[in-house]
């Protein structure tokens, strides 16, 4: 045989077996959703505690005036759920309005009797949480797309612009009054929502950035170089603090000093060519990393190895952060919408769908679990919506919403549409509420019987 044709051969054999390769490749990886059963799942306390919601008593501060919320997706590791009590869900009864002329794309922060939220312009406003009055409003920079942090009586408000043409900032305001405590200039935009722990806040930027500032001053404690854009909020799980970037790598490093435990790569949807993009604030929980991605999956890694667990394919992106809980009589879940129309519950565990919600539009905000309801706002309906979240059963809806859709004291409701904030009480509290003064009013009569004789 010819020198020639052993080289024709040779190349025609490993164009197939490259051809080979590559279907393989796609039969294992694209389209397909991934569950590797080896990943450890711990499993955890089945009834998580609803916030205390006891009766005041006379002369007394309403015992739920200070509670307090105090980042995106409610805690540090920012699950997004709040084990509210079963009176805590629709119907509502209005109680305030606040319109903010402005876009607010993510939800309020809450402490002190007091909303913090940052408008799209760049503005931070404290609202009283009872009347839904401006208490105080500074301006922290002309563009903005975060929550505000709330932690040792101060507010950190980051801004993807400081001023026209420079670049993003931290800023922290006096919860109490707003007064400006510090700023701290950054050489890249922000709008990634900080999460406050023992005295230092954390929170990534555009050019990769990570911080790790002292609360008190702004000063930077340490930093960490990840190898893309950071836009999602970092989630923090026993001392760990965890995040995606636009390279499509997801990383653990130590809130302490900023080493990093582990990274891992994503291959995408591309035939491995082209990683998708993190712009998800993840949630961690049963010892597990949940963060949507732009190739269209919803993501969950081992918290302590950074191993692949599953992957959920949806057809479209997931900038959607997740929520992830166990409602009462329901099972370890992971909520979130994508721009696929679609609202999922998946198991937590294996990422098997449980139930899925089509609504046409596109989901592009994260879900918040209140109680057993969760809720969830569509981009292209501006609507908002509540399922049971053991069901997907529509029990709400209102036709207002674009973005993140709640957050809640454990008894009032506070819902976000585009430019504006409700507050809404469930009327199965207002009517237990009721039935309290009815009873307190019986008994001062009863005594004030008794002493009169």
């Amino acid at each position: 045989m010819s020198r020639r044709k052993k080289v024709l051969i040779g190349g025609a054999v490993a164009v197939v077996v490259v051809a080979g390769g590559a279907a393989a490749w796609v039969h294992t990886h694209s389209g397909g959703d991934v569950f590797n059963p080896k990943i450890a799942f711990q499993n955890e306390p089945t009834v998580t505690p609803a916030p205390a919601t006891p009766e005041p008593k006379k002369g007394r501060v309403d015992p739920l005036r200070n509670f307090v919320w105090a980042t995106y997706g409610y805690s540090p590791d920012r699950r997004r759920y709040l084990a509210a009590s079963a009176a805590v869900r629709p119907p509502f009864k209005w109680r305030w309005s606040y319109d903010g002329h402005s876009l607010l794309e993510f939800t309020p922060s809450m402490a002190q009797g007091k909303l913090f939220l940052i408008r799209n312009d760049g503005t931070t406003v404290a609202l009283d949480k009872k009347t839904g009055k401006v208490r105080w409003k500074r301006r922290a920079g002309t563009l903005a797309a975060a929550t505000p942090a709330y932690g040792g009586g101060l507010v950190y408000a980051p801004v993807l612009n400081r001023a026209s043409g420079r670049p993003g900032a931290v800023t922290a305001f006096r919860a109490r009054n707003g007064h400006r405590i510090w700023v701290k200039a950054l050489p890249s935009r922000t709008e990634s929502s900080p999460v406050y722990a023992a005295g230092r806040i954390y929170l990534g930027s555009e050019d990769g950035t990570i911080y790790g500032l002292r609360a008190s001053n702004g000063h930077v404690i340490w930093t960490f170089h990840a190898s893309g854009a950071v836009k999602g909020g970092l989630a923090l799980w026993q001392g760990k603090l965890y995040f995606g970037d636009y390279s499509g790598r997801v990383y653990a490093v130590r809130a302490s000093n900023g080493h990093e435990v582990w990274s891992t790569g994503t291959s995408g949807s591309l035939f491995g060519l082209r990683s998708g993009q993190f712009y998800s604030s993840p949630a961690v929980a049963y010892g597990r990393v949940y963060l949507g991605n732009t190739d269209g999956r919803m993501y969950s890694f081992s918290a302590s190895s950074g191993k692949l667990a599953w992957t959920k394919g949806t057809g479209s992106y997931v900038y959607a952060s997740p929520a992830v809980g166990q409602v009462p009589g329901g099972k370890p879940t992971v909520y979130f919408g994508s721009y696929d129309g679609t609202f999922y519950a998946c198991d937590a565990r294996s990422g098997a769908v449980r139930w899925t919600h089509s609504d046409s539009g596109k989901i592009s905000g994260s879900a918040t679990v209140i109680g057993s309801i969760v809720y969830y706002a569509n981009l292209g309906l501006k609507d908002t919506l509540g399922l049971n979240a053991r069901t997907g059963r529509v029990v709400y809806r209102r036709q207002a919403g674009s973005f993140n859709p709640a957050i809640s004291d454990g008894r009032d409701v506070f819902l976000i549409a585009t430019d504006s904030i409700t507050a809404f009480r469930p009327t199965r509290v207002v009517a237990r509420e009721s039935r309290q003064k009815t009873k307190r009013a019986s008994r001062r009569r009863s005594d004030s019987g008794r002493s009169g004789r």
